[in-house]
């Protein structure tokens, strides 16, 4: 009898916290589901995706866009969700009204899971990235599963139809999507002018104002990173407040660490060098 040889199990680790992202492809690795990966890692949890579109761009533009058949995208969530404990979700592009709807009906069975809901509607480049009436859909089925949005000012502008210029009406603005069902809101104000951009939280604990001095470059991947970034303190179990003030500096030292790969004046988050601060 030939003797036998005991392998010992290899000591695994305890897996890190889960987070799910829901969301498009970025070609050229600035934002989507590429961005959402450099930031989850960042703040190492364990990133498990939902692939809703391909979109074939780079530094100067989307070139073409091509969404994924909804029951591809419903197959990916339901097979993670059946797996892992996911301890947080992000949704960033979705694209189309009917796929707004169907996930809403997913998440409507997990209502454990908190739910950061990035409003992707636009590209950096200009580039529509929704169809149909996205807009109505999202504020209809998924605002209402919401825990945390997080629009900037244009996105904002589109769900509620009305302009948002100052500190008064991003307050006012803010109340208004709280209102449409969502549970927080994070208006960004990138978009706006001054020495600093101004961020608002507003949620049932009250009005909070996160501020860092504006850096002169065009950023990409900003949103979603910021997304995920949150998604992934709350997976933490961190407070809202605390998710949010985390993921905010550290879009902030990305965006400061920023470089141009591609042929225009596009800058790509710096995910490596803020994760280290």
């Amino acid at each position: 009898m030939k003797p036998t040889t005991r392998h010992n199990s290899p000591h695994l680790s305890s897996p890190p916290p889960i987070v799910l992202s829901i969301a498009g492809s970025d070609s050229g690795g600035g934002a989507g589901i590429q961005a959402d990966l450099h930031s989850l890692a960042a703040f190492g949890v364990h990133a498990v995706t939902a692939l809703t579109a391909v979109t074939a761009q780079n530094s100067r533009g989307v070139c073409a866009i091509q969404m994924m058949p909804k029951a591809i995208v419903l197959s990916q969530i339901q097979a993670v969700l059946a797996d892992f404990p996911v301890a947080a979700i992000k949704i960033g592009m979705l694209g189309t009204p009917t796929l707004a709807l169907a996930i809403a009906r997913i998440l409507a069975k997990h209502p454990e899971i908190p739910v950061v809901l990035d409003p992707v509607l636009v590209a950096t480049s200009g580039a529509s990235l929704a169809r149909g009436k996205l807009v109505h859909a999202m504020a209809r089925h998924l605002l209402p599963r919401a825990d945390l949005l997080t629009p900037n000012i244009p996105e904002a502008e589109a769900l509620l139809n009305r302009r948002l210029r100052t500190r008064r009406q991003m307050r006012e603005g803010a109340q208004s999507l709280r209102a449409m069902g969502a549970r927080a809101v994070l208006l960004k104000a990138g978009h706006l002018s001054g020495p600093t951009v101004d961020d608002l939280l507003l949620s049932a604990k009250g009005e909070f104002w996160f501020s860092h001095s504006r850096i002169a470059v065009e950023g990409h991947g900003t949103g979603c990173s910021l997304s995920a970034a949150i998604a992934a303190g709350l997976a933490r179990k961190l407070s809202l407040e605390a998710a949010v003030a985390g993921a905010s500096d550290f879009v902030h030292r990305a965006l400061r660490h920023a470089y141009r790969p591609g042929k225009s004046s596009l800058a790509f988050l710096n995910h490596q060098k803020a994760g280290a601060e």
